[in-house]
């Protein structure tokens, strides 16, 4: 297990020059800062370390480019972030892409989602919800077990995180998300 010191929050000042470009814009309004370097200072350790991984999971699939402002992220009770789509809408996208699917992605509160495929853990699992008035809200969280990745970790999804409820945190994801 790491130490506590591993586990202390970062500033702005200690990302490297890449990692502030990757959220440059995107921080900004984030629980009401103005501003990525204030936004990101405010965030406790885990938001910050659920930040690195949902957005490392993102490039890697080359899909950060469709995340818009950030409205909110966590690492404790599960991994993930809302956020407000950039220049386009991610859905044309992912639609297009043959390792995500809309198959059993939504969710009964949301309008509909997609699930990454090929991944046994820390798999993508995007939902939208289109609002009366308004623009769409994205939701992107990674699921420790995913529900495309092999037969086993369909039915470990189903069990853990569907009926049980189990929501890992940053740590439990950390080593899977960074393969």
């Amino acid at each position: 297990m790491e130490n506590a010191a591993a586990e202390r929050a970062t500033t702005w000042a200690e990302l490297s020059e890449l990692e502030r470009l990757r959220y440059q814009g995107k921080l900004s309004g984030l629980y009401g800062h103005e501003g990525d370097e204030a936004a990101y200072n405010s965030l406790p350790v885990d938001k910050q370390e659920a930040l690195k991984l949902i957005s490392g999971r993102l490039v890697q699939q080359d899909l950060w480019r469709y995340v818009g402002p950030i409205v909110n992220v966590y690492g404790v009770g599960g991994v993930g972030m809302y956020f407000s789509a950039a220049v386009s809408d991610p859905e044309v996208v992912l639609d297009q892409r043959r390792n995500f699917t809309r198959k059993f992605a939504r969710h009964r509160d949301n309008t509909g989602g997609f699930l990454e495929k090929g991944r046994k853990h820390a798999s993508l699992h995007f939902l939208y919800i289109d609002p009366e008035q308004g623009e769409r809200q994205w939701h992107v969280h990674l699921d420790y077990y995913g529900g495309w990745g092999s037969i086993l970790t369909a039915a470990q999804h189903l069990f853990y995180e569907r009926w049980r409820e189990f929501r890992p945190d940053w740590r439990m994801m950390k080593p899977w998300a960074q393969q």
